[in-house]
């Protein structure tokens, strides 16, 4: 296709591995449109940014709080983002809070290095996006995607039934495409129906995911008791980690001298308030409840945790698979329809398992 000089392919999901894979394709030449249901891109890797009463904009990283790597492919395409200012190492000292005991214990010592976006997580992905030979179409959410056999190419229709276009190859890199959530959450099917195409049926059942409920807090003075910027949960229910947000490099949205900190909680628990609340938009009564709740477990640590002055919850539904549906492969692909189905969930779930599965995407076309 990179030599045909006419390729258009659509990319749904603005995540890393669909960024990654955008940007590779039209570095060969071929035409890329990005579809986007949220307001920017990023997808876990996104950035939230929330006004204070008094008009102070704060600014959280609340999904993924950084990244390693350790595949040289990897490591290359991120040394040539940190040489564009885009990343940046995140050098702090990370512990773990046992509450049984009631004690940071198990200081971090290996050498693994931990990476962040500059100057927000979602900076590598936007970056991305806005390359020579991408559009980005941003708070689109495709409805129906279909394969025209006599054409040989694909249509998109959107949610509201609008002509999104025709495509010569599709990227899905949004699991909610095939996912049951997708009929949970719009009362529609899934906008990709991969039953009658060989290779996809390990998706027939769905994606496993893991639900995370995020809670962003600021507050007016660092948190001096605590020796840790990043902090990792044992033997607690509720809470799974801590994070400094404001201790990442170029992070200047906080109040003077105050600190901003995420927390995210065990999937136990997001579980639980989800069987209870069902999975649409959770109110602002449940958001506050739980925000409550984890903020009660972070106070509890006795490390002398203050009044925020600000505080709210997030809900991850679906964004952290539980497996890996196809590590050897990188990817799902089917060459006769020019479908390729990306995502952390193929390789591993992290950040660089992302990166690898949208490097592999690319290379089917």
């Amino acid at each position: 296709m990179a030599n045909s000089g006419m390729a258009k392919i659509a990319v749904v999901g603005s995540g890393i591995s669909g960024a990654v894979c955008a940007s590779i394709l039209a570095s060969k030449g071929i035409s890329v449109t990005i579809f986007e249901s949220g307001r920017g891109p990023g997808g876990r890797m996104s950035n939230r940014r929330e006004r204070m009463e008094d008009g102070t904009e704060l600014c959280f990283d609340h999904g993924v709080p950084y990244f390693t790597t350790s595949h040289d492919e990897v490591v290359k395409m991120v040394k040539s983002w940190e040489s564009r200012g885009l990343v940046a190492e995140w050098d702090v000292k990370f512990g773990a809070f046992d509450k049984r005991t009631n004690k940071l214990v198990e200081f971090e010592k290996d050498n693994t290095t931990k990476y962040v976006g500059v100057p927000t997580m979602n900076s590598i992905c936007k970056a991305l996006c806005q390359g020579d030979g991408v559009e980005a179409k941003f708070g689109v959410t495709v409805g129906k995607l279909n394969w025209i056999q006599d054409r040989t190419s694909w249509s998109l229709i959107g949610l509201d039934g609008k002509e999104l276009g025709q495509f010569d190859g599709v990227v899905a890199s949004d699991k909610n495409l095939v996912s049951p959530r997708f009929s949970e959450v719009h009362g529609i099917p899934p906008p990709l129906d991969v039953s009658p195409y060989r290779g996809f049926s390990v998706l027939s059942q769905g994606i496993p995911v893991q639900a995370c409920f995020a809670l962003m807090l600021a507050f007016s003075e660092p948190l001096s008791s605590v020796q840790a910027k990043g902090i990792s949960f044992q033997n607690s229910d509720i809470l799974r980690y801590a994070f400094c947000d404001s201790s990442k490099p170029s992070r200047s949205f906080i109040p003077p001298n105050g600190q901003s900190w995420v927390l995210h909680s065990t999937s136990e628990y997001a579980v639980s308030v989800i069987e209870k609340s069902g999975l649409k938009k959770p109110s602002n009564e449940i958001l506050s409840k739980v925000a409550d709740e984890l903020f009660q477990e972070f106070k509890a640590t006795g490390l002398n945790i203050p009044k925020p002055l600000f505080m709210k919850a997030h809900r991850w539904g679906s964004a952290f698979p539980a497996l890996a549906i196809s590590p050897e492969e990188k990817c799902l692909w089917d060459n006769d329809i020019k479908l390729a189905i990306c995502g952390d969930f193929c390789v591993s779930p992290n950040v660089e398992g992302a990166i690898l599965s949208g490097i592999a995407a690319a290379s089917k076309f």
